[in-house]
């Protein structure tokens, strides 16, 4: 499926997402924002689709808000809400990998923090410009970032405004891996197919309670881990199948142990 803002190309259980505007170094105009969460919405619901990777076209991830139709200069389609793209990224169950091309900045920065985890080329620059345009965050990125690398490091980010590059992103904890450009996507690709030859009920669970303990305090995501692990056990675990996938499990191992 394609459309000109938003192209959705197919690798079996995983769809690869790519943000289209590369003129605009895909700045998310209500346009594009509608259509990828259109396309969010859409994958959520499809069972066939176990892992999205998310990009962008050209020489950026997206520079975030089309500050153009921000401050008035062109014509903007009737604009979601400020959380409606949040939103859009909570409800979808699939584990999203963001594959950061180029530069990820404020808004753009905010949606590569909502995906669950970061792989990034060289290329890339992380920016918090919130504070130079005068708009406050609405996507969250005032509560992850300070999560993800501490909060001395987000308010240097956050007041300042400066770069980051993507070296020192994976330093910070940030970015989980920064790869040569060309293998950006096939990287992407390959962490998308370990995920899927896990047992999937299995995954889900695990995401989401890591997905609602890291909003809670430790005492109250260990009580959530508890109640999920006594629940999946009655309703999954099985000696039978513990046993069929112990071979592949250590053969596994052993391969990438090497």
């Amino acid at each position: 499926m394609t459309d000109a803002l938003v192209l959705i190309e197919r690798h079996h259980a995983i769809a690869v997402v790519t943000l289209n505007r590369p003129e605009a170094l895909n700045a998310l105009s209500s346009a594009l924002r509608r259509r990828l969460s259109e396309t969010l919405a859409e994958l959520a619901g499809d069972r066939s689709t176990e892992v999205i990777i998310l990009t962008g076209a050209g020489r950026a991830f997206t520079v975030g808000l089309d500050l153009k139709e921000l401050g008035g200069e062109t014509d903007s389609a009737p604009r979601l809400g400020s959380a409606d793209l949040s939103d859009a990224l909570a409800a979808t169950p699939q584990p999203i990998i963001a594959a950061v091309n180029g530069y990820a900045i404020t808004g753009g920065f905010e949606l590569a923090l909502m995906c669950d985890f970061i792989i990034a080329t060289p290329q890339a620059r992380f920016a918090d410009t919130h504070a130079r345009v005068g708009v406050v965050p609405g996507w969250g990125l005032s509560q992850r970032l300070p999560r993800l690398i501490g909060i001395n490091r987000a308010k240097e980010l956050s007041l300042t405004g400066n770069y980051l590059d993507a070296e020192t992103a994976c330093a910070w904890g940030l970015v989980n891996r920064v790869v040569p450009a060309a293998e950006l996507l096939p990287t992407c690709l390959g962490l998308a197919k370990d995920i899927t030859s896990t047992d999937r009920p299995t995954r889900d669970e695990v995401k989401r309670i890591m997905d609602l303990g890291w909003q809670a305090t430790l005492a109250e995501g260990l009580a959530i881990e508890g109640e999920a692990s006594r629940a999946h056990a009655k309703a999954e675990v099985r000696p039978e199948k513990v046993a069929g996938r112990r071979a592949a499990i250590q053969a596994r191992g052993r391969q990438q142990s090497a």
